[in-house]
C-alpha cells in the first residue's frame, strides 16, 4: 500500500465527513463508484507491476472527490468531468512515480521513431506486425512497447487540458465554465479525426470500455486498437496545441 504522505487518504476523509455537505457528497461518490473502477482498469495493464489495484483505486476516489467538490451544481456533464480527473489523478501519480524504467523509455522512443519511418515509407500507419519485424522483437514485446507509449500520450493530453482550464480564471466556481470550453474544444478536433478513431475514443472515453472490450466490438486485436488509441490522442494533442 502507499505510504501516508504520499496518499493521505484517512485525513481526506476525515475533512470530508466534517463537512456540512457530507451526505450529498457520500450519495455521488457511491453512485460513480463503478466509474473509478472501470478507469482503473482501463489504466492497470499500464503499469501493473508499479502499482496495484488497490492503491490506483484509493488515488482515483481521490481524484472523484476532488472533481465533485469542483464541479459546482450536478448535471449530465459531471461523470465525463469526473472521469477526466479520476483518470489524471492516476496518471499524474505514475509519472511522480517514474513508472518508466529508462530502458523502456528508450525503446519506446525507437518505436515511435520507426512507427515514424514506417507510416512515411507504406503512406499508411503500419501494423504490430510490421512493427515487430522492423524493431526486430516479438509481438507480445511489441504489443507491451504500444501500451507502455498509450500511457505517455494519455499523460500528455491530460496535462495539457489541465494547462488549458488553468490558463482562464473564470472566479471560484469556474468548473463548469472550463468544462463547457473543453467539451467545445474537444467536439472540435475530434470532429478532424477519421470515424474509426473517434469511435474508438467514444468507446474508450465516453462509454468506459477497455481496449480488449474495444477490439471484440470493432473486430480488431487488443494491440492494433491500442496503436489506433495512440495514433488518435497524439493527433489530438498536436490539434489542440495548434489552437491554444
Amino acid at each position: 500500500m502507499l505510504e501516508a504522505q504520499q496518499l493521505p487518504l484517512e485525513d481526506e476523509y476525515a475533512q470530508w465527513h466534517n463537512q456540512p455537505s457530507q451526505n450529498n457528497e457520500e450519495q455521488i461518490l457511491r453512485q460513480h463508484l463503478g466509474l473509478v473502477k472501470r478507469i482503473v482498469q482501463q489504466l492497470h495493464h499500464h503499469a501493473s507491476g508499479c502499482m496495484g489495484l488497490d492503491d490506483m483505486e484509493q488515488i482515483g476516489l481521490l481524484g472523484l472527490l476532488e472533481s465533485v467538490r469542483r464541479y459546482g451544481e450536478m448535471d449530465d456533464n459531471f461523470r465525463f468531468f469526473a472521469a477526466r480527473r479520476v483518470r489524471g489523478a492516476i496518471l499524474d501519480e505514475l509519472r511522480r512515480r517514474d513508472w518508466r524504467p529508462r530502458q523502456l523509455r528508450q525503446q519506446v522512443h525507437e518505436l515511435n521513431k520507426v512507427t515514424k519511418q514506417l507510416t512515411k515509407q507504406l503512406k499508411r500507419q503500419p501494423s504490430e506486425q510490421e512493427l515487430a519485424a522492423a524493431l526486430e522483437i516479438s509481438l507480445d514485446e511489441c504489443h507491451r512497447l504500444l501500451f507502455a507509449a498509450q500511457a505517455e500520450e494519455l499523460y500528455s493530453l491530460e496535462q495539457l487540458f489541465e494547462a488549458d482550464s488553468s490558463s482562464v480564471d473564470f472566479g471560484e466556481n469556474d468548473s463548469n465554465m472550463q468544462q463547457m470550453i473543453n467539451d467545445d474544444l474537444l467536439k472540435h478536433v475530434l470532429s478532424q479525426l477519421p470515424k474509426r478513431e473517434q469511435l474508438i475514443l467514444d468507446f474508450y472515453y465516453q462509454k468506459e470500455l477497455s481496449l480488449k472490450e474495444i477490439a471484440i466490438v470493432i473486430g480488431l486485436s487488443e494491440a492494433r486498437i491500442c496503436q489506433l488509441h495512440k495514433q488518435a490522442v497524439k493527433q489530438l494533442n498536436t490539434m489542440i496545441k495548434s489552437m491554444l
